[in-house]
């Protein structure tokens, strides 16, 4: 099937340490498309064995042993630049979900969701969407909002400092900050879907950030957003804040 092709060149990595648990989603993975190309069953050795095989995505858990899924993430994302991190935990609990969404995991995924849904969170992540099990996306962006109403410290440089954006790179981080995903922004803006990629990446590396959910907070914290956040009503809409 054609709409399999983008799944066959994503490289996924599954790190978890139930040996059954792991291994069925890698077998899941393996037969919707994706590359498998590792597994691990602790942190130490996910470490190790990412560095070593670059996976365009990592399937994280966040109870492991040897070293924690958050520590595994924060590591991997700064030697990693191009890597994005779907955790997939059995915790719903807030404070696990924005302790993984700041260590700089793209998106969230309970260990109750279906194959279906694990797949589809997998292709949209690869793709640059913050993916979460419902509930979740309206939890993280409402918490970046309070986090944005706190003073900002003060730097011994005032505002010299601060990264320059383009016009257009501006407009395209208030949609994303809007919640709209890169085939609406390509819509509205009437470019194609890989011109809106650029401009994102751009974007996070002038701002020195890692994921869109990072982008939307700092657009928050900037005033460049609007007031009505598609994300953080958590409906079926297609958003850039996705919930699955």
């Amino acid at each position: 099937m054609t709409e399999s092709t983008p799944e066959r060149t994503t490289r996924v990595m599954v790190v978890d340490d139930h040996p059954m648990w792991r291994d069925a989603v890698a077998r899941d993975l393996g037969a919707a498309g994706f590359d498998v190309v590792a597994t691990a069953g602790d942190g130490q050795q996910a470490v190790r064995r990412a560095v070593a095989v670059t996976p365009d995505v990592l399937v994280l858990d966040l109870n492991l042993p040897l070293k924690p899924g958050v520590q595994v993430c924060k590591e991997l994302v700064a030697a990693l630049p191009g890597l994005r991190v779907l955790v997939l935990s059995a915790s719903g609990e807030h404070a696990d979900v924005l302790e993984a969404v700041k260590s700089g995991a793209t998106g969230y995924l309970l260990k109750s969701a279906s194959t279906e849904e694990l797949t589809d969170a997998v292709r949209r992540t690869a793709a640059g969407d913050p993916v979460f099990t419902p509930g979740l996306a309206g939890l993280v962006l409402g918490e970046y909002r309070r986090l944005a109403t706190d003073p900002a410290p003060a730097t011994e440089q005032g505002e010299s400092k601060a990264p320059r954006l383009t016009e257009r790179e501006t407009e395209v981080l208030r949609l994303v900050a809007k919640g709209l995903s890169y085939k609406q922004i390509a819509e509205r803006l009437v470019i194609s879907h890989r011109t809106v990629q650029n401009h994102v990446q751009n974007t996070l590396g002038k701002l020195q950030l890692h994921n869109r959910v990072e982008l939307v907070r700092y657009a928050i914290e900037q005033g460049i957003d609007t007031p009505d956040v598609p994300g953080l009503h958590d409906g079926p809409a297609e958003s850039g804040a996705t919930a699955v």
